[in-house]
């Protein structure tokens, strides 16, 4: 069971989720009002928000961000009629998990949630790695470099994660995706691109001496984490 934040301002939509939602089991919080929802997840914490974009008060994408400030480990689902691909990459950086266009089916849906809170839920038995002045604890989900925390999305952290058990060595983007995301992924690997991107900006914005581990890129293939000290 994950505690659900569900923010969507349709009547006859948002009934129809909350009620699937619940009878998977999850604990929903429904709320029709970006205020109210933003206020609410100052409150108390939740495993999983779904977003829907269209909200009468706020700018979806804006608040989206305000959301991954207030729940940096949760993860967020947008759910929207807006379908272009442009729409997709704002939302994506904005800090959403994954971008849902409407109409879903509720079979699709509850897939990708099942997927998403599964691999939310890392293994807390993984040793800490470490890669030069980068270190990461997969039990407190926590990554720092040179001793100081080093924040991450939580799909961020998956995928660094994913390629630093194996650095060095070329990772396909079928493994990225059946391994961060699910290996029933349903759609394009275009997440996977905008994830990718961030994380390696965020790797070279990094402050301090020395050089990072930098992502490569495989064309055709998939990508590489190279330890910079060899």
């Amino acid at each position: 069971m994950a505690r659900v934040l569900l923010i969507e301002d349709d009547r006859t939509i948002g009934e129809v989720l909350r009620t699937s939602l619940t009878q998977h089991g999850h604990d929903v919080a429904w709320h029709t009002s970006g205020r109210k929802a933003l206020r609410a997840a100052a409150r108390e914490p939740s495993d999983l928000v779904l977003l829907d974009l269209g909200l009468p008060d706020l700018d979806g994408t804006e608040m989206c961000r305000e959301l991954r400030g207030t729940l940096p480990s949760c993860v967020i689902v947008v759910l929207t009629a807006r379908a272009d691909e442009m729409d997709v990459v704002v939302g994506l950086e904005a800090g959403a998990d994954d971008y849902l266009v409407k109409p879903v089916p509720l079979g699709e849906l509850h897939a990708r949630l099942r997927a998403h809170l599964r691999r939310h839920s890392t293994d807390r038995s993984l040793a800490e790695i470490t890669l030069g002045r980068l270190r990461i604890d997969p039990a407190a989900r926590r990554v720092s470099v040179d001793g100081a925390e080093f924040p991450l999305r939580a799909k961020e952290f998956e995928l660094l994660l994913r390629l630093a058990q194996e650095p060095g060595r070329a990772v396909s983007r079928e493994t990225l995706m059946a391994d961060v995301w699910d290996a029933h992924w349903f759609g394009s690997t275009k997440t996977l691109d905008v994830h990718i991107a961030t994380l390696r900006r965020k790797l070279g914005e990094a402050g301090g001496a020395g050089p990072m581990p930098e992502i490569a890129t495989l064309r055709r293939h998939g990508y590489r984490l190279e330890d910079a000290e060899g």
